[in-house]
């Protein structure tokens, strides 16, 4: 069954209409369902960074920790991009700002080009919901999407290094929804992660929609849950 079918099949079992659709930011508005992580590594091999993935994740949340403990929250995505690629180098040893700017201008170019494509949708779905993003991130999420036009298709914006609390908590989701005054069971949340956006959004009773690129581990497995590969499959909904 594709995506859109789910979606369909899911809707007509629904006993309450729909009207609020969260997101995730990262990996789901700004990527097809890859994490950054994910698509950080092959960059940093590209440009001759060439390290194992272990290593590499060990310097990839390294620096992600350090950013959320200083809550940087003026900084858009261009900048903690910048920065975040910065702290990787730096704990790596292998800091030059020319790979450093390749690197970070590669990933903040392919995430603009994919939130352009992804905005023709959320003006559409707009029309008819109320939006909003539910996000793990440094503080900056507001930031984010002021740079890149999401904040003028949503709603609500909640991120965890603001509230306190982080997916999959029930708080974080709950606050979204204390936003804009919905049950969550007239809610939707689509994430590109299981644990977090998934069983997440279950355990607070919103109907959650997976987008992946195909790339689940054997062991992740997420029955009755839709699969999406492209928030174009979203458009279902504004029809």
């Amino acid at each position: 069954m594709s995506g859109r079918e789910e979606i369909a099949t899911m809707l007509s079992g629904l006993s309450l209409p729909i009207e609020a659709i969260f997101f995730d930011y990262g990996g789901t508005l700004d990527a097809p369902g890859i994490a950054w992580k994910e698509r950080f590594y092959p960059l940093y091999q590209k440009h001759g960074v060439c390290v194992d993935i272990s290593t590499f994740t060990r310097a990839f949340y390294h620096a992600d920790d350090s950013l959320v403990e200083e809550n940087p929250s003026s900084l858009n995505l261009t900048q903690i991009v910048h920065e975040q690629v910065s702290r990787v180098l730096h704990y790596l040893e292998r800091y030059d700002p020319k790979i450093k700017a390749k690197i970070a201008d590669e990933f903040v170019s392919d995430s603009l080009r994919n939130i352009r494509n992804n905005l023709t949708v959320l003006r559409e779905l707009k029309k008819r919901y109320k939006l909003g993003i539910i996000s793990n991130n440094y503080g900056n999420l507001k930031a984010i999407c002021d740079e890149t036009g999401l904040s003028e298709v949503m709603d609500v914006l909640v991120d965890s290094n603001i509230v306190g609390y982080e997916k999959p908590d029930t708080r974080i989701f709950l606050e979204a929804l204390k936003c804009v005054d919905i049950e969550p069971s007239k809610a939707i949340m689509v994430g590109d992660n299981v644990k977090r956006d998934i069983h997440g959004a279950l355990n607070v009773g919103m109907q959650p929609i997976l987008i992946s690129s195909g790339n689940l581990p054997a062991d992740v497995t997420v029955p009755d849950v839709p699969v999406i590969e492209s928030l174009n499959e979203l458009q279902f909904f504004s029809k």
